[in-house]
C-alpha cells in the first residue's frame, strides 16, 4: 500500500511573510479565498493590510459582503484591512483606446479594426492589471500605510517578458502585418516605462515578494502552478511557496474514498521542480467560503455557522439527449470547449461514440497529448482518429512568421515577434489552421475537437485576414482552409460548440466568459455540459454532501443560461469514457 502524502498545514504564525504577497494559480483553485484569508488573519494580529483583487472574475465583494472599489474601501469587522476590486476590463478599454485613437482618420478602418483586435484579448487585460497594480507597488505613501499588500493575481511571464524588450513601446506594430498577433504595442503606457521597471524589480526581490502558487490536488492545477513556477523563476522570481488547497483528510465513504485515492495520485505524480517548493496545505472545507465567519474559520480549523439551505437543482438533460439533438440536427463540425480540467476530451470522445453508434461517420481529432484516444475506443466503427501536435503546429506557425519578419523587420522588432508568439492565442491560432485542415479533407464525415478556438482568435483571423487584402505586406498567414471554415462555424445548421463546465463558481464564471467572447465573433452556442457532480451521487461525506448542496446554484444558473440545454455527468474517479457510455 502506497503512503499517504502529507504537507504541513498552512499557518501564518510559522511562515516569514514579506511586505508583497502575489497570489496565482488556475482558475477554481480557491486563490481569492486563501488571499482573503491571509489578510483577514493577519489583520486581526494587528497588522495593517491592503487586499487588491484584479480578477475580472473576482467575488470580494460577496466574500466580504461589501460594496468594494478600486481606490480601497475599509472593510466593517476588521480592524485594519483594506480592500480594492480593480477592473482590469475597464483599464483595458481604456488602454486600447489610448493606443487606437491617434490612428483613427490615418490609417484604413480595416486597418483599425484589427489593431483593436489585437488589444482586445487576455494579454491585454494582463497588461492592463499590471499597470493598476503597479501603481500601489511603487507609490512610496501606500507603501509606509500598510505592514502587507496581497494581490490576489500575479503578472505571468509573458507579460513581465514583454515589458522589457525595446520594441514593445516603439510604434512599429501599429504598422505590422506579420499575422493574427494578440499584442499590440504598449505606446499608450508610454512614460511609464521607469515605474514598470521599478515593479519588476520589487517582484524579483526575495526579501521583498513571496509568489504565492495555489493548486488543488488534482494533475490540470498542479501542471499549471508547475508551468508558472518554472516561468516566473527563469524572470527572477525564485522566493515562491505552494498551497495545496482543498486536501481531502479523513475519507468516510465509497466515494470520498475514491476522490482521496485520486487526490494523492495527484500529489503522488506532482511535477519534479514544483516538488521542491515548500508546500503547505489546506483541508477540503464543508463551507463555503462568503463572510466574515468562513472566512476567519478557513485557516483556523474551526466551522462557522452557515444556513444548510440552498437551491434545489433543476431538472437537467443528459449527455445522451445532448447526443440524440446532435444526430436529429445533422451538425457537421463539432467543438468541446472550456478550461483546462474540466473533461473536454473525455465529452468530445463520448459524442463521437453516441454519434457512431447511431450509423453516423465521425473523425475525431484531439490536442491532448496524454489521451489515447484509441485504446480508450478501442477500434469502434464508423469512427477515424486523428492527433493534432500542438508542439508541432506551433513551431511550424511560428517558423512561418518568423521567416517572413525577419525579412522586413529589425532585431529588436522581431524579439518582440518572437514574445508575441509565446502568447495563448498564438497556440490557438496554429491549432486551428490545423484543424482547418482536417475539416477540409474530411468531406461528408462529421468532424469533432477537443478544443474550440475563442472569439479573440477568429475575429484576430478574420481582422488579420481583411487587413491583409489592403496593406499586403504578408502573404500565407491565413491559409484557406481557414478562410473556407470561419464561415461554417457562424452557421448554425452545420456548427455547435459543446461548453464544459464543472459546478462551482470561477470555473461557470469562466464559461460565461467564453460564451460571450464566442458571440461576439458570431458563433451560436446552445448546449452545455457541467461535468463532475457530485450532486449526481449517494454519498454520506458530510464534506462531500454540502458540496453536492452548493452545486444546485451554479447547475441552475447554466440551465437558465442554455434555455434547458444543459447535459449533467456525475463524478467519476477513472475510465470515464467508458462508464460515459452507458448514460448514453
Amino acid at each position: 500500500m502506497k503512503g499517504i502524502i502529507m504537507f504541513a498545514p498552512f499557518d501564518l504564525g510559522s511562515i516569514p511573510l514579506t511586505k508583497y504577497l502575489f497570489f496565482t494559480g488556475k482558475g477554481g483553485v480557491g486563490k481569492t479565498s486563501v488571499a482573503c484569508a491571509v489578510a483577514v488573519t493577519l489583520a486581526d494580529q494587528g497588522k495593517r493590510i491592503l487586499l487588491i483583487s484584479t480578477d475580472p472574475a473576482s467575488n470580494l465583494q460577496d466574500v466580504f459582503d461589501t460594496e468594494l472599489d478600486g481606490h480601497g474601501v475599509p472593510i466593517r469587522g476588521v480592524d485594519g484591512l483594506v480592500v480594492a476590486n480593480l477592473d482590469p476590463e475597464e483599464a483595458a478599454r481604456e488602454y486600447r483606446e489610448s493606443v487606437v485613437a491617434p490612428y483613427r482618420g490615418k490609417l484604413p478602418d480595416s486597418a483599425i479594426a484589427s489593431m483593436e483586435e489585437q488589444l482586445s484579448g487576455s494579454c491585454t487585460l494582463e497588461i492592463a492589471a499590471f499597470d493598476q497594480f503597479t501603481t500601489f507597488l511603487t507609490n512610496d505613501a501606500i507603501n509606509r500605510e500598510y505592514d502587507h499588500i496581497i494581490f490576489d493575481t500575479a503578472p505571468t511571464g509573458h507579460t513581465l517578458r514583454m515589458l522589457q524588450l525595446p520594441s514593445a513601446w516603439s510604434s512599429f506594430i501599429s504598422e505590422s502585418t506579420h499575422g493574427a498577433s494578440c499584442l499590440g504595442q504598449l505606446a499608450g503606457l508610454e512614460g511609464k516605462q521607469q515605474m514598470y521597471r521599478h515593479a519588476v524589480g520589487a517582484l524579483g526581490d526575495a526579501a521583498a515578494t513571496t509568489l504565492v502558487l495555489v493548486s488543488r490536488p488534482d494533475a490540470a492545477p498542479l501542471k499549471e502552478a508547475d508551468r508558472s513556477s518554472a516561468e516566473l523563476r527563469e524572470l527572477g522570481i525564485r522566493n515562491q511557496i505552494l498551497i495545496i488547497n482543498a486536501v481531502l483528510e479523513n475519507p468516510t465513504d465509497a466515494v470520498s474514498g475514491k476522490l482521496h485515492a485520486k487526490q494523492q495520485a495527484a500529489l503522488r505524480d506532482m511535477p519534479q521542480q514544483l516538488a521542491k517548493i515548500r508546500t503547505y496545505a489546506i483541508p477540503l472545507v464543508p463551507y463555503t467560503i462568503l463572510g466574515l465567519d468562513a472566512v476567519r474559520a478557513f485557516l483556523s480549523g474551526t466551522r462557522p455557522e452557515q444556513p444548510a439551505a440552498m437551491e434545489h437543482p433543476e431538472r437537467t438533460r443528459t449527455l445522451g439527449d445532448l447526443v440524440a439533438d446532435l444526430h436529429a440536427t445533422g451538425k457537421k463540425v463539432i467543438f468541446t470547449m472550456g478550461k483546462g480540467g474540466v473533461g473536454k476530451t473525455t465529452i468530445a470522445a463520448s459524442i463521437a461514440l453516441g454519434l457512431a453508434r447511431k450509423g453516423a461517420k465521425v473523425h475525431l481529432t484531439s490536442t491532448d497529448p496524454a489521451s489515447d484516444l484509441q485504446t480508450i475506443l478501442k477500434n469502434p466503427a464508423n469512427i477515424t482518429l486523428s492527433r493534432i501536435d500542438e508542439k508541432e503546429e506551433l513551431d511550424r506557425y511560428r517558423k512561418e512568421v518568423l521567416d517572413t519578419a525577419m525579412q522586413v523587420m529589425s532585431k529588436d522588432d522581431v524579439a518582440y515577434i518572437e514574445e508575441d508568439l509565446r502568447s495563448p492565442c498564438t497556440q490557438e491560432i496554429a491549432v486551428f489552421r490545423a484543424f482547418a485542415e482536417i475539416v477540409e479533407k474530411a468531406g461528408e464525415e462529421i468532424v469533432i475537437i477537443d478544443t474550440a478556438p475563442t472569439g479573440h482568435t477568429l475575429l484576430l483571423l478574420d481582422a488579420t485576414q481583411s487587413h491583409h487584402k489592403e496593406v499586403q505586406r504578408t502573404k500565407g498567414i491565413i491559409p484557406p482552409s481557414v478562410r473556407n471554415l470561419l464561415p461554417r462555424l457562424r452557421d448554425p445548421r452545420q456548427t455547435e460548440v459543446v461548453i464544459v463546465t464543472l459546478p462551482e463558481a470561477t470555473p461557470v464564471f469562466e464559461a460565461e466568459r467564453l460564451q460571450a467572447d464566442l458571440r461576439r465573433a458570431g458563433i451560436h452556442t446552445q448546449w452545455w455540459v457541467v461535468n463532475q457532480c457530485f450532486s449526481l451521487l449517494e454519498t454520506d461525506s458530510p464534506i462531500l454532501r454540502h458540496r453536492a448542496a452548493a452545486e444546485a446554484g451554479w447547475i441552475n444558473r447554466v440551465n437558465a443560461l442554455s434555455a434547458g440545454h444543459t447535459a449533467t455527468i456525475p463524478w467519476m474517479h477513472d475510465t470515464p469514457v467508458t462508464r460515459l457510455l452507458d448514460t448514453l
